[in-house]
């Protein structure tokens, strides 16, 4: 079944039969057409043997490398994307819909300060000004002519 120099790995007829045995056990509890039977035994067989013989293992990947120097990630008017290289006013969605990473998975992974801006500072600043002309985070004002009286409850 093995030699000394593969010792692990499974040998021909024990993949045969536990893929017999998967294929067994599949077929049993879920309906499976005659015509798709072949790709079934196939695709099982085909990942019971590369799991019997592991892959070399290789040496570590290097470290990525970021688009641009961190020192140079940030402008007033944009944020550079260390993955690619892109600028960008606001980081955090581009983060998440083009490489699945949060903000926070970004800064870990980048060594970036937990204040590491994700949003170009001049962009900030300008939606805060806007934020604050339009009366955000003042609560709800009352009319110049006195309090507003509340609404009689209903019966």
């Amino acid at each position: 079944m093995s030699t000394d120099d593969d010792v692990g790995a499974l040998g021909a007829q024990d993949v045969l039969r536990l893929s017999t045995e998967v294929v067994a056990s599949y077929v049993m509890n879920n309906s499976v057409s005659a015509a798709a039977l072949p790709d079934l035994i196939r695709s099982i067989h085909t990942s019971l043997n590369a799991l019997s013989h592991p892959e070399v293992v290789t040496a570590p990947a290097e470290k990525q490398k970021p688009a641009v120097p961190i020192s140079r990630s940030i402008n007033d008017d944009y944020i550079v994307c260390l993955e690619d290289g892109k600028r960008l006013k606001m980081l955090k969605r581009y983060l998440r819909s083009k490489f699945n990473l949060s903000p926070d998975e970004y800064r870990r992974k980048w060594g970036l300060p937990p204040d590491y801006p994700m949003v170009a500072p001049a962009y900030a600043t300008r939606r805060s000004e806007f934020a604050k002309q339009i009366g955000l985070g003042r609560g709800v004002r009352r009319a110049a002519t006195g309090a507003a009286k509340p609404k009689a409850a209903r019966k």
